[in-house]
């Protein structure tokens, strides 16, 4: 039986539904610290990220079967480039997947008669929701598929409401003693918040990954992946600027629930019981979607030689059971090493760490375009699209600290070592 394809308005809402998540609820926390200014973050985010998505659509035109790193970049690059574009995306993957739990249960943690502000007790929380959507992932992809639409239906709507209500509440004097917090230059601040702004758009690939599920992968895949990061765009920098006018950066900064915060300063304490509701659920949903990618993108980094077999043994449901396990074992341990005071500080160590492991993976896409292959020399709009994707991830390399960036390339190089050293024996 043929597979009903995706036109172009639906698979644009995948695009956006897979971006719109933990960065959308917990990163005004984060940026709080920052102040109003990082609105122009979320600009310069936006475009950078429109230019990525572009060289990710020209790289599904040629390649329309695309589902891992491994498609386009051994063809141009090799299989070193290519093990090492395909596990550094696979571990932002479930690195990350850190930080949405952080977000979930921040939002959650305000619900339940608990004490939110104990870090003990957050992380132990990350932990419960972590093995969850792990139990849910073995029952296969279709049930985490409904669940994830569950959640994206309930979770959004509320959230939508304070999007459009909110700017009655919205006072200019706190927007204006929030412009800049960080007793730095707005330049610096504006530079230095790129890539935990760029957080919010790691997703932007997938317009090319369900390249083979449209009707027309030349047109809607363009049309999916660069509307799709704009709806995100757009949604961010209002969100930004809303909350940054309703709630002082001081009380932001220290909120694990931003938006339920501010849906109280807007319509009452009754509605910070709905909002938390709604964003703890979009994004547990959110984590039990991307578990299923980890889960996949290992199998077939597995399937490829690049992972021990392990991590692609499927159990009968067709899910990745063991390399789950393994996963999800990896995420407890991380959300033990981040602990931190504030949720705010913990959601932010986690995200710099893999916005430069997903970055070093993106920049193997600007690359393979412009170089090509023999069979597909690239035009001189190829290698336009090549160097913008490149110099975008130079500049979210460069925006973060030394000391994270020093730490991304000896994951890199580490992971390359054990390749050279046990990946050629097997």
């Amino acid at each position: 039986m043929q597979t009903r394809k995706i036109g172009p308005v639906l698979a644009t809402f995948v695009v956006a539904n897979n971006m719109i998540g933990s960065g959308f609820f917990l990163l005004p926390a984060s940026l709080a610290a920052s102040g109003a200014i990082t609105a122009f973050s979320w600009i310069a985010g936006t475009l950078l990220a429109l230019v990525l998505g572009g060289a990710f659509a020209r790289l599904a035109r040629d390649y329309p079967d695309l589902s891992s790193a491994d498609d386009y970049v051994r063809p141009a690059l090799g299989r070193d480039a290519s093990f090492l574009a395909s596990t550094l995306y696979w571990a932002s993957s479930w690195i990350g997947n850190n930080a949405i739990a952080v977000a979930a249960f921040g939002y959650l943690v305000t619900l339940l008669p608990l004490d939110g502000n104990d870090p003990h007790v957050q992380v132990a929380g990350q932990i419960v929701l972590i093995w969850a959507m792990f139990a849910i992932n073995l029952l296969g992809p279709k049930p985490v598929a409904k669940f994830q639409s569950l959640c994206v239906v309930f979770g959004l709507a509320p959230v939508a409401m304070v999007l459009m209500f909110g700017w009655g509440s919205f006072d200019r004097g706190i927007y204006e003693a929030a412009w800049n917090v960080s007793g730095q230059s707005d330049a610096a601040v504006v530079f230095g918040s790129l890539a935990p702004v760029f957080w919010a758009f790691v997703g932007l690939e997938t317009g090319a990954m369900i390249a083979g599920l449209v009707r027309d992968p030349d047109r809607d895949v363009p049309v999916a992946t660069l509307g799709g990061v704009l709806i995100a765009g757009i949604v961010y920098i209002v969100s930004s600027v809303l909350v940054m006018g309703i709630v002082p950066a001081a009380e932001l900064e220290a909120s694990s629930a931003p938006f339920a915060l501010v849906a109280a300063k807007i319509f009452g304490p009754w509605a910070a019981v709905a909002i938390a509701a709604a964003a703890a659920l979009k994004a547990t949903g959110t984590l039990g979607g991307w578990m299923l990618v980890t889960g996949e993108t290992g199998a077939r980094a597995a399937q490829h030689g690049f992972l021990p077999a392990i991590f692609g043994r499927l159990n009968r449901r067709g899910a990745a059971a063991w390399g789950l396990l393994i996963i999800a074992s990896a995420m407890s341990v991380i959300a033990v090493i981040t602990l931190a005071p504030r949720v705010s500080e913990q959601f932010g160590t986690i995200i710099n760490v893999v916005v430069n492991l997903v970055v070093l993976a993106y920049a193997a896409a600007g690359l393979s375009l412009v170089v090509g292959t023999r069979e597909r020399r690239p035009s001189g709009r190829d290698r336009l699209l090549g160097i913008g994707a490149l110099v975008a991830c130079v500049l979210l390399f460069a925006s973060t600290s030394v000391a994270t960036m020093l730490g991304s390339v000896g994951v890199a190089v580490l992971a390359w070592v054990l390749y050279r050293i046990f990946g050629r024996r097997r």
